[in-house]
């Protein structure tokens, strides 16, 4: 399939994860690719083999920082048809332990970091009909003890998604969000559980199905960027094993 040919698509977190496999499944659909994340040494892993587009390091937490990567997408590749938001930082904590560093990262990374790139994208995404698919996850849609911050982040993205989709809906632009469960990522094999935990509690989240990889996630997100998907617009497309279901 080429799906994205003469496409250029923005992918945060690009450097391991959900991120890497989703730049690497679009380039492989014809995109040119702009990779974003902090980790530099990822993100030339990540473009190994890719033959059209480039990377650049960015915290998507800073207004200024987010608008100059896409100038520096268009500088260099022409334009944005595709933004997907797909960084994203987990912790799990007892409520009692929530500092204000933890809580201002994952908000900062999970909902400003959307708010900012899409800001700036938009323009360029409305002129072209493009496409933007927001990363969410099942913890945003129930609720997950322990995961206060990650929770509410999660929440709040596909709340955006869905007032962004209201806003521009009279707009040619497509805004929607995938909703994964567990996947088998860097992020997840190191994220540390707090101490006294209820593990009954916490079970009620692993589902009855394995974890998602990567690729499978890719996969939709490219379905939901495409215009196959054209009749999409404000949905949140659940892709957790039936995690959510019941």
């Amino acid at each position: 399939m080429r799906r994205f040919e003469d496409k250029v698509a923005v992918v945060t977190g690009a450097a391991s994860g959900v991120g890497r496999a989703t730049a690497r499944r679009l380039a492989g659909e014809g995109a040119t690719v702009f990779g974003i994340d902090l980790n530099e040494a990822g993100l030339a892993e990540t473009f190994e083999g890719i033959d059209k587009g480039s990377h650049l390091v960015v915290d998507i937490t800073e207004r200024a920082a987010a608008h100059a990567a896409i100038s520096t997408c268009v500088d260099r590749h022409g334009g944005v048809h595709v933004l997907c938001n797909v960084a994203g930082v987990l912790r799990t904590n007892h409520l009692a332990d929530v500092t204000e560093d933890e809580f201002r990262l994952i908000m900062g990374v999970n909902v400003g970091g959307i708010i900012w790139m899409a800001q700036a994208a938009m323009p360029y995404l409305i002129e072209v009909g493009g496409s933007m698919v927001n990363v969410g996850s099942s913890s945003g849609l129930m609720g997950c003890a322990y995961q206060t911050t990650y929770s509410a982040s999660k929440g709040a993205v596909i709340q955006l998604t869905r007032t962004l989709a209201m806003e521009f809906v009279r707009s040619s632009v497509r805004i929607n969000c995938v909703a994964p469960g567990g996947v088998t990522t860097p992020m997840t094999a190191t994220v540390e559980f707090p101490e006294d935990l209820d593990w009954d509690l916490l079970g009620r989240y692993a589902g009855f199905r394995e974890m998602s990889s990567p690729d499978e996630l890719a996969a939709v997100i490219a379905f939901v960027a495409s215009d196959e998907a054209s009749a999409m617009h404000g949905s949140i497309i659940s892709a957790d094993y039936g995690i959510t279901t019941g």
